[in-house]
């Protein structure tokens, strides 16, 4: 089951906040993190339910080389991405995120 993917505004602001970041440290880290990003969203839109759910309804997709997750939900028309966070970040964001708040 192939699925479109869509990114919430949040979770667009939160790629642009870590393509930002990156963009300042050495050259290219920024293309490649977008990059990676982008391959983890395309294997999400085709195998939306190969990654582990960390509560009902709510699964995360590691990006390759860089330590971010990808959070998102499984609709029956497309994958929404609630948010792409730093592993180090507090959990508690991507929870709010998850009940809506």
């Amino acid at each position: 089951m192939s699925l479109p993917t869509m990114l919430s505004p949040m979770a667009e602001a939160d790629m642009d906040e870590a393509a930002s970041w990156h963009e300042r440290q050495p050259a290219g880290l920024d293309v490649d993190l977008v990059s990676e990003v982008r391959n983890a969203l395309i294997h999400v839109g085709d195998q939306p339910d190969a990654y582990p759910e960390l509560r009902p309804g709510v699964r995360r997709v590691q990006v390759r080389r860089f330590s971010y997750g990808i959070f998102y939900r499984v609709q029956a028309d497309q994958v929404e991405v609630i948010g792409i966070f730093h592993n180090r970040r507090s959990p508690r964001v991507w929870q709010r995120r998850a009940r809506g708040g």
